[in-house]
């Protein structure tokens, strides 16, 4: 919207020479035009949606039982990783009213308000729904006052066994202040009576509840009859609270969590070696700065106040809830029931087909690209081009950009036998992959101590593209063949994740990584590169270009058509880009699973943009960037979201798919199927809240609509 200037008044006329006139009755003035509103929404409004809509799976009573406890699970990981990260929104709250823009602080209690309200259908669903369900399939977690004698018994047993020797309360007094209490562990707060050995009164003592401790544990066979029964361990700790405290009497008490702002942050430009100072880093990590506190439902406001004083939060920070206070433990429940009707139907997915067996991979990249579609093709054929070139005499280096990976992976130690058999292996590992920079400085010291060339990228950005390139000699040249993906090199979450991996032997994409990779390595200027955008130099201008270029054809009467598959859309410039698109006549369809700041078909401002999300059995992680106009049709696979974190503050790739069968494969596979989908996907309203998609019901049709993951899951199933 642009700003008009003021009309200049007419001067006066003066009364000596002003004539008389007759005045016409002035026309009606028309009514002024409704302002268009060109907002944004806001990012963590979208989240939570998210996580809403990754909460209604756990309510489908056409879900698996134990699948509807891992999607509530799933919520309450993102919530903790929603707090730990976006910490500023709640620690801000803790300032004085006065220190805040009024605006913003109305709008950041109203998203507490919001994340409360999430927090309590959790626990809704959790005890009056799952709970509930798996107690009429004969599993229980027994309460200490629904057990039997022999029960009590056998707690008591194991309590003594394996649990108090792990305790050590602390009563606080000013010779024992608050102990440290690590970000996301379980601890009591107890109300002691009475005196202590020293005759004094102090009152109140800390229990820190070990992290090696099981959550559930099961109850012997003999003492469950049929059934399959539990007790958690903050009920065993709870029931022998006294028996901690000898001579005192427990009066009010209740288990407490507190989630800490975990977010690692170093001056790269002032330290020496990167590697180490994360390291020392990590050790603080759970120890800082507190932006949430969970207690039970019946802690006095007693001891939830002092709780609050001691980490410096408001009340609004307060989370009282019905039930364990860590619903991600869940997890554990669901591994020691054993029972597989209460599972999704194992799926196994199919060998890449494009990758005959009979033929070496190196032979049949010669032939042309590779697309690899995950979780319904197998990682496997990823593991195969990097075993081949690890066996392969004629391979003579091998680079590859490490951002997740895990602790146990075998992708890794193919790496290591890399260098083992002579093999010229650089890894560019990215230390700052949040949460995952442990096991990522354990494997660049590893692979570091046996002679891998281990480089950490640019100082400042994070490496978030994803790449492997392999040099093989053959002949008298040297021939590169090459793996890009829109996912991380993590075989477990490949089984998890939908994702697109690309294999290719094209020398001007392979040159470009070749370029890329020395830029990780030296900082040298880059050259322009042949075929890959990279971010923070290009890809967002880049981006910003094509889509110009669309809404400039449709300006001029050409057809346009924009379609874009990612996990996130929240960086303005882009964003800017495509409400012009819209107001130009382009059909704008976004499918972005999580946070979407840009709102649908607004008046006047994103009429011809539709927004959806794709909430199913596997997470979708792939990117897919589709322009269209006229006859002609660009499409690009990205390792980045559009975000302005991807695009300025990481080193991120895109990459054009120009083979016209795989092109049309990813359009039917990521973008038409998902479209059409009306069994997984919710709509964006104008206003940002989401609605899920009814299928259609039509008399000549009366086959139950599938989604676009079991359509894949089928297509693929049914491959050899």
């Amino acid at each position: 919207m642009t700003d008009t200037a003021p009309t200049p008044e007419a001067p006066p006329v003066p009364a000596a020479i002003a004539a008389p006139v007759k005045r016409k009755a002035r026309p009606k003035a028309a009514p002024a035009p409704a302002p268009v509103d060109t907002s944004w929404i806001d990012r963590d409004v979208s989240l939570l949606a998210f996580n809403a809509r990754v909460l209604h799976w756990a309510k489908k009573t056409d879900v698996p039982l134990l699948e509807r406890l891992r999607y509530l699970t799933i919520v309450s990981s993102n919530l903790d990783e929603f707090f730990e990260v976006r910490a500023a929104l709640y620690t801000s709250l803790a300032k004085p009213k006065a220190d805040l823009n009024a605006i913003d602080a109305q709008a950041q209690e109203s998203l507490s308000r919001a994340a409360h309200a999430l927090v309590e259908e959790q626990y809704a669903l959790y005890n009056d729904v799952l709970i509930p369900a798996l107690a009429k399939e004969g599993v229980r977690i027994v309460p200490h006052g629904e057990r039997t004698l022999a029960q009590h018994r056998w707690v008591k047993s194991f309590f003594e066994r394996e649990v108090r020797p792990l305790l050590l309360p602390v009563g606080l007094d000013p010779s024992h202040p608050f102990p440290q209490v690590a970000n996301k562990s379980l601890n009591f707060i107890v109300r002691l009576s009475g005196h202590d050995a020293f005759g004094r009164e102090n009152e109140i003592a800390i229990v820190k509840v070990p992290r090696s401790l099981p959550r559930f544990i099961r109850l012997p066979e003999k003492l469950s009859g049929k059934r399959t029964l539990f007790v958690s361990i903050s009920s065993v700790i709870r029931t022998h609270l006294k028996e901690l405290f000898p001579g005192r009497t427990v009066g009010n008490f209740s288990q407490f969590r507190v989630t800490r702002h975990s977010d690692l942050s170093v001056d790269e430009e002032d330290v020496k070696n990167l590697r180490t100072a994360l390291r020392q880093g990590l050790v603080h990590r759970n120890y800082g700065q507190a932006v949430r506190l969970e207690v039970s439902a019946g802690c006095v406001e007693h001891l939830s106040d002092l709780l609050l004083r001691q980490f410096e939060l408001p009340a609004s920070a307060l989370y009282r809830v019905h039930g364990p206070v860590n619903l991600v433990r869940l997890n554990q429940l669901i591994d020691l029931i054993d029972q597989p009707k209460w599972l999704w139907p194992r799926y196994e997915a199919s060998y890449p087909s494009q990758l005959p067996p009979n033929t070496t991979i190196f032979e049949r990249l010669a032939e042309g690209d590779v697309l690899i579609h995950q979780p319904y093709e197998s990682f496997d054929g990823v593991l195969a081009f990097l075993r081949e070139a690890v066996y392969d005499p004629d391979v003579l280096a091998i680079k590859q950009t490490i951002y997740r990976t895990g602790s146990d992976s075998v992708l890794m130690e193919l790496l290591r036998q890399a260098v083992q058999r002579g093999k010229e292996v650089t890894v560019v590992v990215e230390l700052k992959a949040r949460f995952d920079e442990e096991a990522n400085i354990n494997w660049a010291e590893k692979l570091e101590y046996i002679g891998a060339q281990v480089v950490y990228g640019i100082v400042g950005l994070k490496t978030h593209a994803k790449m492997l390139l392999v040099s093989r000699r053959e002949g008298r040249n040297i021939v590169r063949y090459a793996h890009l993906s829109t996912g991380n090199y993590n075989p477990k979450t490949a089984r998890l994740y939908t994702d697109l991996s690309y294999l290719t032997a094209n020398p001007k994409l392979t040159a470009d990584m070749e370029t890329v990779f020395g830029l990780l390595a030296n900082q040298s200027r880059i050259p322009k590169l042949n075929k890959l955008i990279l971010a923070p130099f290009h890809l967002q201008r880049s981006l910003i270009d094509r889509v110009d270029q669309v809404a400039k054809a449709a300006a001029s009467g050409v057809s346009g058509r924009i379609i874009l598959k990612m996990n996130s859309l929240t960086d303005e410039k882009l964003m800017e880009a495509l409400a012009r698109a819209s107001q130009a006549g382009v059909e704008v369809d976004l499918i972005v699973r999580g946070a979407c700041m840009l709102p649908a078909q607004r008046p006047g401002f994103t009429e011809h943009v539709r927004v959806r999300s794709i909430i199913g059995r596997f997470l979708e992680h792939s990117r897919v960037f589709y322009f269209q106009t006229g006859a002609e049709e660009t499409l690009y696979l990205s390792s980045a979201d559009w975000m302005n974190r991807n695009m300025l503050r990481r080193v991120e790739l895109a990459w054009p798919v120009e083979d016209a069968a795989l092109r049309q494969r990813i359009i039917s596979e990521c973008l038409t199927m998902y479209l059409a989908d009306h069994v997984d996907a919710w709509t964006m309203a104008p206003d940002g809240s989401y609605h899920q998609v009814t299928p259609p019901r039509s008399p000549a049709k009366p086959k139950a609509a599938v989604g676009a993951q079991a359509r894949l899951m089928a297509l693929y199933s049914a491959k050899p």
